[in-house]
């Protein structure tokens, strides 16, 4: 995509693991946003040319040596800033402030009062009046630096909000981004939209129009393969490529014998039947199997997977007389997560994608013609292709497939049960209506047997877990409140059907901010 025609908003990200949702509320004003690690952030800055900036949370305190600061650059640009919690604290530093080591932690629900009217606020909250808001800080702001004044406070955080209206500088302690802050969109909105003057330019239409041509320019008249993992992504990774280059490319959809019910011919049908895009079904499952033979440590699993994906997508374009590109579909939460910006864990989140490159024995480039959207802008995009609404509506399948939803070590006998399992769960699901009001639903099989009675025998059998999430960013999850009559039907049609299990068990925890992922 041309991202030079589009107004677009720079994210400082400072290591908070909910730096994504700031990008994602932005994105839902139709505007293009950008995350950086502080440390390309000046870089970045000159490059991009963004009407905004926002300054991220983040673990460390501005009060340690080296702490991570944004760039001055960026405060002398003339541009709109926003800073939440860590990032209110580092604009209060670097502009004359002060800021409080913490012996006033707060990390959860918090309420805020607003104490002056001011265009950051404008519609959204009135003076006089009290918030609910999501906190997650030790330090905190205690002196304003010149030209700022206090908008907002709360019980532990007496300078909670705060805007300098004439340089277009605002900041709040608490997280604006997540849903646990009812009105942080909202206000996040009045910021792009009011403030920064953004006009909402960046659609599905245009971005199609732009990775069809996108992909023309890096492609030429080379050869790509594209692999298919049965989810969303890639299959509208698939279409869109195919729109840009039709015949020079071949779809390659793995079998590895991790996949859901009936998987390679729902695949197989929906490529060849109704787009009729190049098609190899490549049956692995005996070599991924063997390979995953006692593996049980959930990483090495998924390295491994990465690694076989890899073989056979080097192995099948040799078949074809050779590739020059490979397609997949990764997407821009992969991205971020595949790089740890402040040495935290994050670089190992996404290992089994190829995000940072491909082994230098393949001999091709990555086509990643997602990489900058979300799983529900891939969504928008899939429905500007055509794709049907069954397919797109999809819940997300992870690239491991059963893998990881087995824990401990993997058999085909294992697979067999759980895809049985997991086939009566959603088609119980669908059958009920509720699908399409879940996130993520499926099922786990469970690496302990228990005892239990059936007829007027004693068994010995595996227990099948089940899980459904809602969500609104993919980023928080909460469980879904099934009611007992659903779950009890969905439980007895499991332990009657599928041989192996004895019992069934929901799992209701939930994914509050700051956690990564719910495989």
């Amino acid at each position: 995509m041309d991202k030079n025609v589009h107004d677009k908003v720079l994210i400082v990200d400072f290591g908070s693991q909910v730096t994504q949702l700031i990008a994602r509320r932005i994105r839902e004003e139709k505007v293009y946003s950008e995350i950086v690690p502080f440390q390309k952030a000046e870089e970045a800055f000159h490059a991009m040319k963004p009407k905004a900036v926002i300054l991220s949370g983040g673990p460390a305190s501005v009060l340690d040596k080296d702490a991570p600061l944004a760039p001055q650059a960026i405060y002398d640009a003339g541009v709109p800033i926003l800073g939440i919690c860590y990032g209110e604290q580092a604009m209060a530093v670097q502009l004359g402030g002060k800021v409080e080591a913490g012996h006033h932690r707060e990390f959860g629900r918090a309420e805020v009062e607003v104490v002056a009217d001011s265009p950051i606020l404008e519609g959204v909250w009135t003076k006089g009046e009290k918030y609910p808001v999501w906190m997650s800080h030790g330090d905190r702001v205690t002196e304003l630096p010149q030209g700022f004044r206090v908008l907002g406070t709360s019980p532990n955080a007496p300078i909670a909000i705060i805007g300098d209206d004439a340089r277009k500088f605002y900041a709040t302690q608490f997280h604006l981004e997540v849903i646990h802050t009812p009105h942080g969109a909202a206000l996040i909105r009045n910021f792009v939209r009011n403030i920064a003057g953004l006009t909402g330019d960046w659609t599905m239409r245009a971005f199609k129009d732009e990775a069809i041509e996108k992909i023309r320019a890096q492609v030429g008249k080379g050869r790509v393969i594209c692999g298919l993992s049965g989810g969303v992504d890639s299959a509208v990774a698939a279409v869109l490529i195919h729109e840009a280059i039709g015949e020079q490319l071949t779809c390659v959809f793995v079998d590895h014998g991790l996949l859901r019910l009936a998987e390679g011919a729902k695949v197989a049908a929906l490529f060849r039947d109704s787009y009729n895009i190049p098609l190899v079904h490549v049956n692995a499952e005996e070599t991924f199997l063997a390979a995953l033979d006692g593996v049980s440590d959930p990483e090495e699993k998924r390295k491994t997977i990465g690694r076989l994906f890899i073989d056979v997508f080097d192995a099948e374009a040799k078949k074809i007389g050779g590739a020059d590109f490979l397609a997949q579909g990764t997407l821009y939460p992969d991205v971020i997560e595949s790089v740890s910006f402040t040495g935290g864990p994050s670089v190992t989140i996404k290992s089994h994608h190829n995000v940072g490159g491909l082994p230098a024995r393949m001999k091709m480039k990555l086509v990643e013609p997602l990489r900058e959207l979300f799983k529900d802008e891939v969504r928008a995009l899939g429905r500007e292709l055509g794709l049907p609404e069954a397919f797109v509506g999809r819940h997300p399948f992870p690239g491991p497939g059963l893998a990881i939803r087995i824990p401990g070590a993997i058999t085909k006998e294992k697979c067999d049960i759980l895809r049985l399992a997991d086939e009566i769960y959603i088609e119980e699901i669908r059958r009920s209506g509720q699908y399409d009001d879940i996130w993520q639903a499926f099922a786990v099989l469970l690496p302990v047997k228990t005892v239990g009675v059936m007829g007027d025998g004693r068994t010995y059998e595996y227990v099948i877990g089940l899980r459904a999430v809602t969500s609104v960013d993919g980023m928080t999850a909460d469980f879904y409140p099934f009611d007992m009559k659903f779950l009890g039907h969905v439980a007895t049609r499991i332990i009657n059907e599928v041989k192996g299990v004895n019992r069934v068990v929901y799992d209701v925890t939930s994914k509050p901010p700051g956690t990564i992922e719910w495989e």
